[in-house]
């Protein structure tokens, strides 16, 4: 049988193709990799994870795994995270975690030094990144950072003949003292005039630490937390005496931010601690714009001749050391430290920077002025310690602060029975 040249032609090209041309040539090009990210997914959140999708189009897709505040408490989020970790989950790739949490989630995570350059690290906030090393190993990356801060109302200190001063002191940070002769002032009376979380939950001891760190600076840089320091004490009868004279009314051992947040609004009290994006949160929901507008940005209230002190927070991302999706994943989380959606997300979402670079664009801080604020503040501000067992510390720590607001036991009694619960390892049942 005689084969012609175009027949021969043929057969040699079909041999070249089987034998030499990589086999997924001719493959259909299949689904793009799945990547499941955990957080709150608030709607900047979603926007920042639909501009990820549409230029990643055929490639990667980020599947949103919504843990709402309003739904989980961090305690409940943190044990839904760690049961997922634990069994190995396909549907967990990135998560969210507080940044207190980091040591707890090592051991499930992935180490990111061969993912982020020294260039890559240069570009973070120092005291974002410090949170994120554990055991001299990076094993998380920063997507935003948190500040406290005190919020009052700006249209309560209008009506005062000297209002432009007092808005200047308040804004460098002003003293109790001064709150108290503000209050007398402003005709507060037994009226709520001071707000804070006081509720049996973490922010009770964000509260506790700010006053404690603003007493003995020191008591920042230890790596537990000594309930029988002269700090410790000052700080917690301070707190009662507030609750004990009607500056906060007995209300507080309820609140928690967005408690506390509201009454602040419903009843017209003059000032509440809290954290960033109060403002941009509350915007969607509360009916009375009004009030919101005349909302101000301060330091803590600091104790005469000392200075204020802010608890860091914020919330760090993980990749799962069992996903399948690693290089992707990281992929996704430089987008999230990325320029553009850094700035997106304090714009839309009041979810201050972790880019240093952010802080030096004039033009940018002059259409933010509450970013110079921030910034002064990510100054003062101090860790909580980086504990693998911070949460049971701080379970235990926020159940005796919590008595002694209650007045169950005394600020002295309350403190004793934390340190011996502390040393003896006991677990607070919840």
């Amino acid at each position: 049988m005689k084969w012609s040249i175009g027949v021969l032609f043929l057969v040699g090209f079909v041999i070249a193709v089987v034998f030499v041309v990589p086999g997924d040539v001719f493959r259909t090009v299949g689904p793009p990799t799945r990547v499941f990210f955990a957080d709150n997914i608030s709607p900047t959140h979603q926007r920042a994870i639909d501009l990820f999708n549409e230029r990643h189009r055929g490639r990667i897709e980020v599947v949103p795994v919504n843990l709402p505040f309003e739904k989980f408490t961090t305690n409940e989020r943190k044990e839904l995270l760690a049961r997922s970790l634990r069994s190995r989950s396909e549907k967990l790739d990135v998560f969210a975690v507080d940044l207190i949490w980091v040591p707890r989630f090592a051991k499930w995570s992935e180490p990111l030094d061969q993912y982020f350059s020294p260039d890559d690290r240069n570009r973070l906030l120092s005291f974002a990144l410090q949170s994120c090393i554990y055991q001299d190993a990076f094993v998380a990356a920063p997507l935003y950072i948190d500040i406290g801060l005190m919020y009052y109302r700006r249209d309560l200190v209008a009506k005062l003949p000297d209002a432009p001063a007092i808005q200047r002191a308040l804004r460098e940070g002003i003293s109790w003292d001064e709150m108290l002769r503000l209050r007398s002032r402003l005709r507060y009376g037994t009226h709520p005039f001071y707000l804070f979380q006081g509720k049996d939950y973490e922010g009770l001891v964000c509260n506790f630490l700010e006053m404690a760190v603003a007493e003995d600076s020191a008591y920042a840089g230890t790596r537990t937390l000594d309930m029988l320091a002269p700090a410790a004490v000052k700080a917690l009868n301070a707190m009662v005496g507030l609750v004990e004279t009607g500056i906060a009314p007995p209300s507080v051992v309820e609140y928690d931010e967005n408690l506390s947040y509201t009454a602040m609004l419903d009843h017209d009290a003059f000032a509440v601690r809290g954290w960033p994006n109060f403002i941009e949160n509350f915007r969607s929901f509360y009916p009375d714009s009004a009030k919101l507008l005349a909302i101000e940005r301060a330091p803590v209230p600091r104790f005469p001749g000392g200075r204020s002190r802010s608890v860091f927070g914020g919330w760090n991302l993980m990749v799962a050391r069992s996903s399948t999706r690693k290089a992707e994943a990281v992929e996704f989380i430089k987008f999230l430290q990325s320029d553009e959606i850094q700035r997106l997300l304090f714009e839309q979402g009041g979810y201050i920077p972790i880019l240093g670079g952010v802080y030096a664009d004039s033009a940018f801080l002059n259409k933010h002025d509450e970013l110079r604020l921030y910034r002064r503040l990510l100054d003062q501000g101090f860790h909580r310690p980086a504990m693998v067992d911070y949460t049971r510390i701080s379970d235990v720590v926020s159940q005796c602060l919590n008595r002694a607001l209650r007045r169950e036991l005394l600020p002295e009694d309350a403190l004793r029975q934390a340190d011996e619960m502390i040393r003896s390892g006991r677990v607070v049942a919840r």
